[in-house]
C-alpha cells in the first residue's frame, strides 16, 4: 500500500522560507518520479514541482521558479520542497504525490502553509 505523509506546513511572513517534507513507503521510491501539487482556497489543485526518480530531471512552475526547489533522498524515500521568499499567494495546502510503475497515483493527507504578516 502506498502511502505518502506530509510535513514541515505552517504559518510564514511574507519573504520567509519553509521547507516541506513528504516521507514515501510502500513502493519502489527510488524508481518513482515524485512531484508536488498544491490547492489554494477555491482554486484547482496545481502541479508546483516534479522531480525524475534519480533526480536528475526536476520541473516547476512558472509562478515558483527560482523560489522554490524540489530535492530527494533515495536513502531516506523522502522528497522535500524548499520553499523560500514566500509570497501570500503561496498561501495553500501542499501535496505529495507518486505514481509508481503499474500502480494507480497516490496523494498524501496534505499539509497546510499559510503565508501572511
Amino acid at each position: 500500500q502506498v502511502q505518502l505523509v506530509e510535513s514541515g506546513g505552517g504559518l510564514v511572513e511574507p519573504g520567509g522560507s519553509l521547507r516541506l517534507f513528504c516521507a514515501a513507503s510502500g513502493f519502489t521510491f527510488s524508481s518513482t518520479g515524485m512531484s508536488w501539487y498544491r490547492r489554494a482556497p477555491g482554486k484547482e489543485r496545481e502541479l508546483v514541482a516534479y522531480i525524475s526518480s534519480g533526480g536528475g530531471i526536476t520541473n516547476y512552475a512558472d509562478s515558483v521558479k527560482g523560489r522554490f526547489t524540489i530535492s530527494r533522498d533515495n536513502g531516506k524515500n523522502t522528497v522535500f520542497l524548499q520553499m523560500n521568499s514566500l509570497k501570500p499567494e503561496d498561501t495553500a495546502v501542499y501535496y505529495c504525490y507518486a505514481k509508481p510503475l503499474l500502480r494507480d497515483g497516490s496523494w498524501g493527507q496534505g499539509t497546510q502553509v499559510t503565508v501572511s504578516s
